[in-house]
């Protein structure tokens, strides 16, 4: 390999020296486009690329290939690609490769369609990538995959200059030199840095921090933080201790499983998607909540073509920004109503399809197009005329199912819950274009891109921002959307027929015992509910908070002014997001001077809230996403510097 500092006088400009710091998705998928699009530069060009990351090169920590195998993604491999553009024939390089599914046949044949891989194969075919991508890189190009953690980048020159920050607020800098200090005592030196450092560990603070201290104080308590489940210290907790879990999302899954599963329990198929648990004897007593007291629900049946692209003929941005007139939007009023026009527009258009067929589900959702209205009464008229005859869908409502009821019992409580989940079921089995529930629901996926261009970037209102979008919108449409695959359901509830799990119940309160040293969970919509814990897990994704970062690379990066907190004041009241201050494409970070360094880019999950929806870990076949526009920009932008 071309060493950090040498030939720097034989670089054809600026840009020649590249640090990605990051090899998940994110950093793999700018390296993929930098690849892709050195092809285009002038022969003889050369570049030093160093790809850099703490725990695993090529897939990061979160996809790791050395967890454990009950890991489960929740997208089916054929809707996964890494590769900006598909196979053609020819050797998988950046811009033509195999999807996921592709590649994982190519070593099973046996692997059918729309199959959910482990996070560990998605960890080696990502290596894959990595490995295709070198390989394909010019000779003028040298490679470096280094296992370390950058602790520190120091910035040399400021020569300022000026332009567009698109989205900054100050001039950029240039004629820089970024000195990447790693953990093993070497500094690399790059010309451009790309932050793509995904999950971080923030600092604890309000009830977890109360958590983690009560668990010090009391010998026989712990209290297991917020993290990827593969990186908790589950196996530290005894058979047989009562345990708590907070939420009941897709990392509840993943830890419920491995204190289950993973201690060696099976589960024995009895009938078709019916399942009993047969313990093993090694798991703890589990009794999960969270604010709904529902499990996530069930992914539906997988009905669409891995290259799938819906378009939107209600949800519309441009008719919304239109209306706006350069005004902040507030979500509820402005935003939300046509979202879920756009549901009961599918939910109706495939209620028709099953009755009248294709040709008249087109012809209703021409109709209701033309109608061009917002109200799901309107849109119910017009399915009417088609012969339909359904009232809507209070579409939120099934993310709160028990709200406002009561239980006598746990037991009470768990046949409700059960009852719930498999009504879910079966939408989920008909799938997710024949059941009109899951077929609108899985508009909440198919519109995110419309979203990001009403909501990025301070598009709401400050207090709609943080009220509307982010505390009652996200986490009902992460809920209804988001789910793991349809057998993890059925085993949930084989689970809690076999007793080894138990939900609290809605609005789930988590305590602290004082008088016992234990941990407490119950809910007050159901009698006797309330159990003392020795072990509490936080299964919550981190959220993102600049400010609680508390060591390392991005707080150094704060705590200098490199980096700034996004901060919305759009409307009467300011929001603080938590989230990187960043321009727009190609995502250069703000300073807290309002400065902007030109060399430096930051994507992903650190920017989350400054946009949204940011810890997407794929791109999909067909038609580019943010995911690869995003990358590709930074790609562009980087390498256009050195021409």
């Amino acid at each position: 390999m071309v060493a950090a500092s040498a030939h720097d006088g034989d670089r054809p400009g600026r840009a020649g020296r590249i640090a990605i710091v990051g090899s998940g998705p994110r950093g793999l998928a700018v390296l993929e486009r930098i690849g892709a699009r050195l092809n285009d530069v002038p022969p003889g060009s050369r570049f030093e690329i160093f790809l850099i990351d703490s725990t695993e090169v090529g897939c990061g920590r979160i996809w790791r290939t050395d967890q454990d195998e009950l890991y489960r993604m929740n997208t089916v491999a054929d809707e996964v690609t890494m590769f900006s553009g598909p196979a053609d024939g020819g050797p998988a390089r950046p811009g033509a490769g195999p999807s996921l599914a592709d590649w994982w046949r190519s070593h099973d044949p046996e692997v059918g369609r729309n199959e959910y891989a482990p996070r560990k194969l998605y960890g080696r075919y990502m290596r894959f990538v990595l490995d295709a991508t070198e390989k394909s890189l010019p000779s003028g190009v040298s490679f470096e995959g280094i296992h370390a953690r950058v602790v520190d980048i120091d910035i040399d020159g400021d020569i300022d200059i000026a332009g567009d920050s698109g989205g900054g607020t100050g001039g950029e800098r240039d004629a820089e030199t970024f000195r990447v200090r790693l953990d093993s005592g070497r500094t690399l030196l790059a010309d451009s840095v790309v932050l793509a450092t995904g999950h971080g560990l923030p600092r604890l603070r309000g009830t977890e921090l109360a958590f983690a201290e009560f668990a010090d104080r009391n010998p026989g308590t712990a209290y297991i933080r917020s993290d990827s489940p593969a990186e908790m210290d589950l196996d530290g907790i005894p058979a047989g201790t009562p345990t708590g879990i907070i939420g009941l999302g897709l990392s509840a899954y993943d830890v419920i499983f491995s204190l289950t599963e993973g201690r060696h329990g099976k589960f024995l198929e009895v009938a078709e998607n019916e399942y009993s648990y047969q313990p093993s004897g090694d798991e703890p007593l589990i009794v999960a909540g969270s604010r709904s007291g529902l499990p996530l629900p069930a992914r539906g049946r997988n009905q669409k073509a891995p290259d799938y692209s819906y378009r939107p003929k209600l949800f519309k941005a441009d008719g919304i920004l239109a209306g706006a007139g350069g005004r902040p939007l507030d979500f509820r009023a402005a935003v939300a109503p046509w979202i879920f026009a756009e549901m009961h527009l599918v939910y109706y258009a495939t209620l028709v399809r099953g009755l009248a067929g294709a040709s008249a589900a087109s012809a209703f959702v021409e109709r209701a197009e033309e109608r061009g209205s917002c109200d799901p009464l309107a849109i119910r008229a017009v399915a009417e005329d088609f012969g339909v005859d359904a009232a809507p869908v209070d579409f939120f409502a099934l993310a709160r199912p028990f709200d406002g009821l009561s239980y006598g019992s746990p037991e009470e409580f768990t046949r409700q819950v059960t009852a719930c989940v498999r009504e879910d079921l079966r939408h989920a089995e008909a799938g997710n274009r024949l059941d009109p529930v899951k077929a609108a629901l899985d508009v909440l996926r198919d519109t995110r891109s419309e979203l990001r261009r009403l909501v990025d970037f301070a598009g709401l209102d400050a207090s709609s921002h943080a009220r509307d979008f982010l505390g009652w919108f996200s986490p009902r449409s992460s809920l209804l959307s988001s789910g793991p695959p349809r057998k993890r359901v059925y085993q949930l509830l084989a689970l809690l027929d076999a007793g080894i799990v138990r939900i609290a119940g809605p609005d789930s309160r988590f305590g602290m015992r004082g008088s016992t040293g234990r941990f407490t969970l119950g809910s007050p919509a159901v009698a006797g509910s309330e159990t003392e814990l020795d072990v509490l897990v936080d299964a919550r994704i981190p959220g993102t908070d600049i400010h609680r970062e508390t060591a390392g690379l991005l707080a150094n990066l704060r705590d200098r002014g490199t980096l700034s907190e996004y901060v919305n004041r759009s409307g009467e009241g300011t929001f603080r997001t938590g989230g990187v201050a960043t321009t727009g494409a190609p995502f250069h970070p703000v300073g807290r001077d309002g400065s902007v360094h030109e060399g430096l880019h930051v994507i992903g999950i650190p920017t989350e809230n400054t946009r949204w929806f940011t810890f997407v870990g794929s791109g999909r076949p067909g038609p580019w996403s943010e995911f690869f526009d995003d990358a590709d920009e930074i790609a562009r932008h980087i390498l256009s510097r050195a021409g």
